[in-house]
């Protein structure tokens, strides 16, 4: 065999040991004559498959027995395998290698050293070494300097004892001849294609793309691939389109990878469209999709919710022989989930996720879709099913059944998991300790939620400033202060320094529970630390200030919001609103309250607030205004803005008004309505009005709580209408609705009127049996009652 046949048939050895095997014997045949090639291709296999010491010997015969010295084919060769094999920081030490033996790079190795840094995203000396290479020079002193200050020790310790240690002739250095280069090789414009592309100097990319043609260098796929990925990934997409047309007219057959390509950067934009368009050209020419296409494709899909387009891509699938990609399937699951589409889910499950191929992240992303629906026992189902040989559930999935029972408020299921997680022989990762503090703290479970944080330091983790503060909130809504500011100087022992949400909440909490000082504390503590409120916290100081009634210190913190992004919120304004309110300063209040309509942000709060300040400041005309806007607006929702508009109508006497809101209150809910009004009406002599409501709440269709009946029975008593309160007693005696002392005391009124002795001392009675106390509203029956002649029973009853 030729030297040239028997380097092809090194290169072809699938093993290590069978191609180390035959150049020994192709080194033992007569007359063989040592050959730098062979030398390089048993290096790249010894590299690739990572036999270090072996490596290390035929290096070491190569230099010595033989006496060839390392050439550029073997530089090459050797770095490409080391790189590939995980190995890049030894290989970037061949550069030093060489250049203290005195070999000038040529183009292969050059762009091989030149790929590497690129791919360990060093493009700066990537870009240095190309250059350097181009004007004829061979500096690597980055190299020198850093392999200086590292203790390596690698596969490649004995080339660093040769460069380091003197074992080199340095005179070497000095013969390599400073000629200027151009590349010629069209994998070397591809590489710095990338390479610019990557480092986002696109147009420095097409100047190579534009020398390659002026040097008659043919582009090929690869560079047209590049190229379009380039343009494409900064948002250049008229230009990747562009380039793929150009492609075409070269007559360079675009290929899978460039449809990919295509599909990637229109997915990367939410373009749907785009992405179909090019998949479904794939075809058209003759190609076949692959597993990155189907990949591609389900992901826009899945995520637009586009269900049956989505289906016709899975069948696609399944018709071409293949299998949904894993990466894919908590895509699709997640679709029909969201969608409601569980039997479907649970159909794709069972036929496509099935089988040990599929790994416990990918299964931990398929429950953690049923967990944000709040489906546990749908997670659960995935947790406990069977994974095949080999399968092995991993931390992350019992992180994620955490989260699933948190969710759904299952705390006790999360004691047998632990159990089971603990059979199991896994051990508890920062990741599920801060899920279950987070579950018991958002659970209301503070205590439980402090003991699992001291678990977890003592288990060797340390807590962040989320997992302290997630503790806090728990202890601030259950009003534990002195729990939360404990944990707060434990936090702060721990080393850990407290954010803008841990001062937020202490200062909220000290608000709501009336401690002013306390949060006004903590606010200049926080401001002390350097950390800049928020507006929430903001919020939180200026509710302090309004407890006390400091209106200026409210006042410039409002005014610090205003110059904030956002501006205030309503909170805030509501908050100023109703302090100034309290202290009667009509013209701030205004002043905020025009600026909240001039840009719709006023809600009914805010208009109730300026109902009572104009209307306690005896300003009626200008609160029935406000009411009537607050009527118009669409904020009339809830029953204390019906009341502040009635009780403003009310007190300008506009009665006709509250007829009005009767009709305008018609959400259909329940009897409250006609309730309400009745006794306004009532309440205001208008009796005639009452009565018609009354009315309408005798209606068999109508249901009506023991409330509204109590309004009832004071309307007829006050009308004097007792048989028509009596028959509605039967009517709510036969529904099974008990009487209230409410309820007796307007019945006691009704049988006083009527000179009922008998039911006078049933209702008599019955409040006596209740140990109720006699109201001013019973007294005035048994006037009533006395009244009539009775009183021989008055006075027993008295």
């Amino acid at each position: 065999m030729s030297p040239r046949e028997q380097t092809a048939l090194l290169s072809r050895q699938r093993h290590w040991r069978r191609a180390h095997d035959l150049f020994d014997r192709v080194r033992a045949l007569p007359g063989y004559a040592p050959n730098p090639v062979h030398y390089s291709v048993l290096l790249r296999h010894l590299a690739r498959a990572r036999r270090w010491s072996e490596l290390r010997r035929v290096w070491l015969m190569m230099s010595r027995e033989d006496a060839i010295p390392p050439s550029n084919p073997a530089y090459a060769s050797l770095a490409d395998a080391l790189a590939k094999a995980g190995s890049a920081q030894e290989s970037l030490l061949l550069l030093l290698h060489m250049r203290a033996l005195g070999v000038a790079p040529d183009e292969i190795s050059m762009n091989t050293f030149v790929r590497i840094l690129k791919n360990s995203g060093r493009y700066s000396d990537a870009l240095v070494l190309f250059n350097n290479w181009c004007i004829g020079r061979f500096d690597v002193e980055f190299l020198h300097l850093e392999y200086r200050a590292v203790d390596l020790h690698g596969p490649m310790q004995f080339l660093i004892d040769d460069v380091f240690h003197g074992k080199l002739d340095s005179a070497g250095a000095l013969g390599i001849q400073k000629v200027p280069w151009k590349p010629k090789l069209v994998e070397t414009y591809n590489t710095m294609i990338d390479l610019y592309g990557k480092a986002g100097r696109h147009k420095n990319a097409m100047d190579m793309f534009v020398d390659m043609l002026a040097y008659q260098v043919m582009p090929d796929i690869c560079t047209f691939n590049t190229m379009i990925y380039g343009f494409g990934s900064c948002g250049s997409v008229k230009e990747a389109e562009a380039l793929l047309a150009n492609m075409v007219v070269r007559g360079i057959t675009p290929d899978i990878r460039t449809y990919n390509v295509m599909m990637m950067l229109f997915a990367s934009m939410g373009d749907a469209e785009g992405v179909l368009k090019y998949y479904h050209q794939i075809g058209r020419i003759g190609l076949c999709a692959d597993a990155v296409s189907y990949r591609i494709v389900l992901q826009v899909l899945c995520e637009r919710k586009l269900v049956r387009e989505a289906e016709d891509v899975i069948e696609g699938i399944i018709k071409s022989g293949t299998s949904i990609h894993e990466q894919s399937m908590p895509v699709v699951m997640k679709m029909y989930i969201d969608q409601g589409l569980l039997d479907k889910a649970n159909a794709f499950f069972e036929r496509h996720c099935r089988g040990e191929e599929v790994s416990s992240k990918n299964f931990a992303a398929i429950m953690d879709a049923f967990a944000d629906r709040c489906l546990w026992e749908e997670a659960e189902h995935i947790f406990h099913c069977d994974r095949g040989i080999g399968g092995k559930r991993e931390i992350v999935e019992y992180n994620v059944m955490v989260k699933a029972y948190g969710l759904a408020r299952k705390y006790d299921r999360v004691i047998s998991l632990l159990e089971n997680m603990k059979g199991s022989g896994i051990s508890p990762d920062e990741c599920t300790y801060n899920s279950l503090i987070q579950m018991f703290s958002a659970g209301g479970f503070p205590h439980r939620a402090k003991k699992l944080l001291h678990k977890m330091k003592d288990t060797g983790f340390k807590p962040v400033c989320e997992t302290y503060s997630a503790v806090m909130r728990a202890y601030s809504l259950n009003s534990l202060a002195s729990e939360a500011i404990d944990l707060y100087s434990e936090m702060k022992a721990s080393g850990v320094e407290p954010n803008v949400v841990v001062y937020g909440l202490l200062i909220n909490m000290f608000v709501e529970t009336g401690q002013v000082e306390k949060a006004l504390h903590y606010s200049n503590l926080m401001e002390e630390s350097g950390i800049t409120p928020n507006h929430i916290v903001l919020t939180s100081v200026i509710k302090a200030y309004s407890k006390i009634n400091c209106w200026k210190e409210a006042q410039d913190l409002y005014t610090r919001m205003r110059n904030m992004d956002g501006g205030p919120d309503i909170i805030a304004s509501n908050t100023m609103l109703n302090l100034y309110a309290k202290l009667g300063m009509v013209i701030e209040a205004k002043a905020i309250f025009d600026n909240l309509r001039r840009n719709y942000q006023g809600d009914d709060v805010s208009y109730i607030i300026m109902i009572f300040l104009y209307k306690n400041m005896g300003l009626l005309n200008e609160s029935i205004k406000i009411a009537h806007e607050l009527d118009n607006s669409g904020l009339l929702s809830d029953c204390a803005a019906y009341n502040a508009v009635m009780a403003c109508y009310v007190a300008k006497g506009n009665l006709k008004e509250v007829l009005q809101l009767e009709s305008a209150y018609s959400d259909g809910r329940s009897s409250a309505k006609h309730a309400i009004l009745a006794f306004l009406f009532s309440m205001a002599g208008m009796h005639a009005a009452a009565l018609n409501i009354c009315e309408q709440l005798s209606r068999p269709e109508l249901t009506i709580d023991p409330c509204a009946y109590n309004v009832a029975f004071k309307v007829y008593a006050s009308c004097g209408e007792v048989d028509k309160a009596f028959s509605l007693f039967m009517r709510m005696h036969a529904l099974g609705l008990k009487p209230d002392t409410v309820t007796c005391i307007d019945l006691s009124t009704c049988y006083g009127i009527s000179g009922m002795s008998e039911g006078m001392r049933r209702i008599s009675g019955l409040l006596a049996y209740r140990n109720s106390e006699f109201s001013k509203s019973l007294h005035k029956a048994l006037v009533s009652y006395r009244e009539t002649g009775s009183n021989d029973l008055a006075a027993q009853l008295v």
